[in-house]
């Protein structure tokens, strides 16, 4: 039986949430994030960190759970009939930051690592992860920066890994009922053990240490930028899509509710404020529509 090293997972995982909270704080110069630790009666907790009414994030959730079961939830094994009467842990980093200025990009980042066992059989793990960015009025020089950052932190494992993982972002974050993306994408990875536990556990690393690269340079380009209320009013409408994806398609939320997680935490991604229009269209040649025509669809930013 290979040996699974879930000890010095944890630790990372833990670590990399202090870092992200502290950087971003930084970045908001005015609010500091609250800590929230938690229990799950079926196993295990959390640790979620809440930043809210900032001065620079309106809202932003960095959570950090380790939770395990006798078995897995019916919605997991029915696509993976191999889980069916093991047992599992699941843990992982997850956090979303909902600026305050529609000229900064909404981001999600998320880094996991799952294991189901069952006695006299090998574990079954893999990793998980990426990170993706939502912008409101994007600028094609952040999105470039963006995808820069992730296909840097992939390379060193494989020149075929950020093509794959850009293009499986695209294809996961994907409103089939309003057919566009929710944003410009980046990566998306999941049942990652190809590269053995190890190489697997770097990648993992990788990806989790360079999201505030790709992500801090651009709030600290459009932090200063001026904004009407009528954008404001376009950010709010925007981030209904944010909730759409995050309640009918997200694995993660799925998972949690139905595993019987902890509610505040899994629910903690969805905006402070949020404004859903009638029918809504922008008018053609403005801003808010050019975000439909030309960020809204996978495109090849590199």
């Amino acid at each position: 039986m290979k040996h699974i090293d879930i000890d010095s997972v944890k630790k990372y995982l833990l670590g990399l949430q202090n870092a992200i909270c502290s950087e971003l704080e930084e970045l908001d110069g005015v609010e500091k994030f609250q800590e929230d630790t938690w229990k799950r009666e079926e196993g295990g907790g959390g640790r979620s960190m809440v930043i809210t009414e900032g001065g620079v994030f309106e809202k932003g959730g960095v959570n950090f759970s380790h939770v395990m079961g006798a078995s897995m939830p019916g919605s997991a094994t029915a696509h993976r009939p191999e889980l069916a009467g093991r047992s599992f842990e699941a843990m992982g980093v997850s956090l979303v930051v909902h600026p305050r200025n529609p000229q900064i990009p909404t981001t999600h980042m998320n880094v996991r690592f799952f294991v189901a066992k069952k006695d006299g059989e090998d574990d079954i793990w893999w990793f998980g992860g990426g990170y993706d960015l939502t912008p409101y009025y994007p600028y094609e020089e952040d999105c470039v920066t963006w995808h820069q950052t992730a296909k840097d932190a992939c390379d060193p494992f494989g020149d075929d890994l950020y093509p794959r993982f850009k293009r499986w972002c695209d294809e996961y974050f994907y409103l089939k009922h309003r057919d566009e993306t929710r944003g410009v994408g980046g990566l998306f990875f999941d049942d990652l053990n190809e590269l053995g536990f190890d190489r697997s556990f770097e990648f993992m690393q990788s990806i989790g240490n360079s999201f505030m690269r790709a992500y801090e340079p651009i709030v600290k380009k459009r932090v200063a930028s001026p904004t009407t209320e009528a954008q404001k009013d376009f950010q709010l409408y925007r981030r209904g899509r944010y909730v759409e994806f995050n309640l009918v398609y997200d694995r993660g939320t799925l998972f949690g509710l139905q595993s019987g997680g902890r509610t505040e935490s899994i629910l903690m991604s969805l905006p402070p404020v949020v404004k859903w229009g009638y029918c809504y269209e922008p008018e053609p040649g403005t801003p808010e529509a050019k975000l439909y025509t030309d960020y809204l669809k996978p495109r090849d930013w590199l």
